[in-house]
């Protein structure tokens, strides 16, 4: 990654084994696997799949889980896009969004 490049995630796509695609700003996408996460803290609340699922969104360009369903970005769940882009694995864009 370049020193300069600040990447921001365009879109979200949640799956139900607890596990993200996010496609950056620069055409990468890759995989947040959000298991070990969820045993921890704050963070429990999204052990619920139905919460994890539809809460799940993109704030100020990162992945974020809006858990009050307005938008404010003061009471929402979001993770550092620099650490996601630099250690979440790149993958192929799933064949099940493509169709």
């Amino acid at each position: 990654m370049d020193n300069k490049y600040f990447p921001e995630i365009d879109q979200v796509i949640p799956t139900r084994d607890y596990k993200v695609y996010l496609y950056f700003d620069d055409g990468s996408i890759k995989l947040f696997d959000a298991r070990k996460m969820i045993k921890k803290g704050i963070f429990r609340k999204l052990q619920d799949i139905n919460l994890f699922i539809n809460a799940c969104t993109v704030l100020n360009g990162t992945l974020a889980w809006d858990l009050e369903g307005n938008y404010d970005e003061t009471k929402c769940l979001d993770l550092d896009p620099i650490v996601l882009y630099k250690t979440c694995p790149d993958v192929e864009e799933p064949e099940w969004v493509r169709t």
